[in-house]
């Protein structure tokens, strides 16, 4: 199948690209070229649709396709090429002489069109995700399905930068729906998150880690462990859980356990207890816990067993009653040596306070908004997010969000008058969350949200972030600092554009950015 390239995430191989045999995280050559031929048949599935109506079928196919290729997904070559004849058999369906596409092609494409092919495509991949979690709980629109079939037909086409700009920006307006549809699907699912104080403490006894971002799936294992002696932790981008009122009355979701996903490797070493991972990020599994480690809906990884669509968990359930737990409580701190963290930020609670936020600004007493979060990743430069924090004044306060929140959520920098200077909002879909607040608050002010004291200092890692970075240009939104390097994807020209229009900054030094920030 000859050498991968792939350049969707940020640790990729010298900023460039990852060729060869294997990519920075894991996934090998021939992994990575089923990827784009998934891909290639996707666009195959949407030139289908548009001589022929969509079905049901393809709708789903083309969601679970897209989220397949996000990184550390799926390491899985068999479970890739079932969903590829799955794609193909229901492309032949609606119409036989649709073509699938070289995927190829747009690596060798001139440096613009495979900067904004590239950008529309691994937005749509991000936005796949936060569908699919939609789906999931029985959420669906017609205008986000439609933009998918729309924006994989446009990058199989040999289009110029004038019909490829604009759709750059129709990818985030696509992507902000999407979040906006999976706020819905949450909040009525589960209610309305609330301020929640979490422990990073494991108590003794049987316990399962859930990984990843399906409250779904966490919701159908608390159902499947009532009164089974096991409790259950939260890892990652799991930790929002903890502040939906419909999860938080499982007495046995116990708390959170460890930190970001890119410690995983080390924190899961030896785990007494079975690992349950429902979406990225999984990395490639260790042999000191691989006999623990269970996927489910799209993740897979070989030799790992997967909980298919029945979602029965017993095996799951088994393996933590045989695994026991720790002996005793076994305690655990964020990178900061923090014990416990605070989710639950959501608009409704931000909002539900605004008016006294609102009255903090007027009286100077709050000078700053920031907004820090993003995905993170295992880069050294990585720590900049924790020192900004900890340098940012104490009449500012900090909205976080996305696993770049572990870079600071246990740090203890106080209130001002009763609201927390720092404040997790919950996962990478709740940008939707900070937008809502930062709207009202313009509109309260009556100003742009470019005007307000309100700075945004973002981190990403993989496609979801590009997906929220497009959603935040479509909404106009200027003067991001960005990093910890900019996209490896985006040519010379693409940058100029956005740097003109929208003035997004690489980060240098906290010190450096606080002060061109606050002057």
């Amino acid at each position: 199948m000859g050498e991968m390239f792939c350049f969707q995430c940020q640790q990729t191989a010298h900023n460039t690209g990852c060729e060869g045999k294997a990519g920075v995280c894991g996934k090998k050559s021939d992994t990575a070229n089923f990827q784009d031929e998934l891909t290639g048949a996707l666009i195959g599935l949407a030139r289908a649709v548009k001589s022929a109506k969509p079905t049901k079928a393809a709708d789903e196919l083309v969601l679970k396709g897209l989220f397949t290729t996000i990184t550390n997904v799926n390491f899985n070559n068999e479970t890739i090429n079932t969903l590829l004849a799955q794609v193909n058999a229901e492309k032949e369906k609606i119409a036989a002489d649709a073509e699938n596409y070289d995927v190829q092609q747009i690596w060798d494409a001139d440096e613009d069109i495979r900067s904004l092919k590239s950008l529309i495509l691994f937005g749509m991949r991000g936005m796949a995700a936060y569908a699919y979690h939609a789906f999931a709980l029985g959420f669906t629109s017609q205008k986000v399905t439609t933009f998918f079939y729309d924006g994989l037909y446009a990058v199989g086409e040999d289009y110029g930068m004038d019909e490829l700009l604009p759709l750059v920006l129709k990818t985030g307006e696509a992507n902000y729906k999407c979040m906006e549809l999976l706020d819905k699907a949450n909040t009525e699912s589960y209610g309305t998150p609330v301020p929640t104080e979490v422990p990073l403490t494991i108590e003794k006894g049987p316990f399962i880690v859930v990984s990843g971002h399906d409250l779904h799936d966490l919701k159908l294992l608390l159902e499947q462990t009532k009164d089974k002696g096991i409790n259950i932790y939260t890892h990652s981008e799991m930790l929002p859980a903890h502040g939906y009122p419909e999860l938080k009355k499982y007495p046995h979701l116990k708390g959170n356990f460890g930190t970001a996903w890119q410690s995983q490797q080390s924190e899961f070493h030896n785990i007494p207890a079975p690992i349950l991972f429902t979406t990225n990020c999984l990395m490639p599994v260790r042999q000191s816990y691989a006999d623990r480690v269970f996927t489910t809906s799209v993740v897979s990884y070989p030799e790992l067993v997967h909980i298919g669509e029945d979602k029965d968990f017993t095996p799951v359930i088994e393996k933590a009653l045989e695994c026991g737990g720790y002996e005793e409580d076994h305690p655990m701190t964020g990178i900061n040596g923090g014990t416990t963290v605070t989710t639950g930020f959501a608009h409704g609670t931000v909002l539900s306070v605004a008016g006294k936020v609102i009255d903090l600004v007027k009286q100077g007493k709050i000078k700053h908004f920031f907004l820090i979060g993003g995905c993170d990743g295992a880069a050294p430069g990585r720590s900049y997010y924790t020192e900004f924090a900890k340098k940012t004044p104490i009449d500012t306060v900090i909205l976080t969000l996305a696993c770049g929140k572990y870079r600071l959520n246990d740090l203890k920098l106080g209130e001002i008058e009763g609201i927390p200077r720092i404040m997790d909002m919950g996962q990478c879909n709740d940008a939707y969350s900070a937008i809502k607040v930062a709207l009202a608050l313009a509109d309260a002010f009556g100003c742009g949200v470019n005007e307000l004291p309100l700075s945004l200092i973002l981190s990403w890692y993989e496609q979801k972030a590009v997906a929220i970075l497009l959603s935040l240009l479509y909404l106009g939104i200027k003067n991001i600092y960005l990093g910890p390097t900019l996209p490896a994807f985006i040519s010379p020209n693409v940058l100029q554009v956005l740097v003109e229009k929208y003035n997004i900054t690489p980060i240098s030094t906290p010190e450096e950015d606080l002060k061109k920030i606050l002057g």
